[in-house]
C-alpha cells in the first residue's frame, strides 16, 4: 500500500471501530426504552429496566447522529482532495475551489450548533443547512456514487442515512414535549430504516472498495 492508500481506508475504519459499535449500543438502548415505557403504560407498575435507559439512548444517539454525519463528511473529503488535486482546481477554477471549502465549513459548523441549539426554528434552519451541504459535496465530481444503480449504492445509502441521522437530531425536543407520542412514533419508524441503511452500508462498503482499488489498479 502506498501512504496515500491509507486515506482512503480512514473512512471504513471509523465506520468499523466507532460507528457501528455506537449503532448497536443506540438499538439495545433504544429496546431497553421503549420495554420500559411499554411496561409502566400496560402494566401499571414500576420496570425493573432502570430509568436511566432513555437518557443514555438520547445522549449515545446524538454521539451516532454526529459521528454518521461526520464519517459520511470524511468519506466525501478523499475523492473530491483526490479531484482537486489532480485538476489542480485551486488554479483552474477558483470559484469551485473556495465553494467546496466553504460548504464543508458550513456543513461542520451547522451540525455542531444543531446539537447545541434547542429552539425549534433554529434546530430546523441549522438541520436544514447541515443536510444541504452533505448533500451538495455529495454531488462534486470524484465522488464514487453509482448512480446508474442508486439503488444498491453505498452513496445514497449512506447520505440517506445521514439525513436521517439529521432528521433525528432536529426532533429529539419535539419527541419529548409531544403527548401525542406523533414524533416518537416517526422517530421510530425512520431510524429502523436507518438500521437497514447501515446493513446495506457493511455489504456495499466491501464491495465498493474493492472496486475502486481494481480501478485504481487498472489506472
Amino acid at each position: 500500500m502506498k501512504p496515500v492508500d491509507f486515506l482512503l481506508i480512514i473512512h471504513p475504519a471509523i465506520a468499523v471501530i466507532f460507528v457501528f459499535p455506537l449503532i448497536g449500543i443506540v438499538s439495545y438502548f433504544a429496546w431497553q426504552t421503549r420495554q420500559r415505557r411499554l411496561q409502566t403504560l400496560t402494566e401499571n407498575k414500576k420496570s425493573k429496566i432502570p430509568p436511566v435507559v432513555g437518557r443514555e439512548h438520547v445522549s449515545i444517539g446524538r454521539w451516532l447522529s454526529s459521528s454518521v454525519v461526520g464519517v459520511s463528511l470524511l468519506g466525501l473529503a478523499y475523492p473530491i482532495g483526490e479531484n482537486i488535486i489532480k485538476n489542480q482546481l485551486w488554479s483552474e477554477n477558483l470559484f469551485q475551489f473556495l465553494f467546496i471549502i466553504i460548504m464543508f465549513v458550513v456543513t461542520i459548523t451547522s451540525l455542531v450548533i444543531l446539537q447545541k441549539t434547542r429552539q425549534k426554528n433554529w434546530r430546523g434552519i441549522f438541520a436544514t443547512l447541515t443536510g444541504m451541504g452533505l448533500v451538495i459535496l455529495g454531488l462534486q465530481d470524484g465522488v464514487f456514487r453509482r448512480d446508474n444503480e442508486w439503488y444498491i449504492s453505498h452513496f445514497y445509502f449512506g447520505i440517506l442515512a445521514a439525513l436521517l441521522m439529521i432528521f433525528s437530531l432536529a426532533i429529539i425536543e419535539d419527541i419529548y414535549q409531544d403527548r401525542s407520542n406523533r414524533w416518537r412514533n416517526v422517530h421510530i419508524i425512520l431510524n429502523c430504516v436507518a438500521l437497514l441503511l447501515f446493513m446495506g452500508q457493511g455489504i456495499t462498503g466491501t464491495r465498493d472498495l474493492l472496486e475502486i482499488g481494481k480501478y485504481k489498479l487498472g489506472g
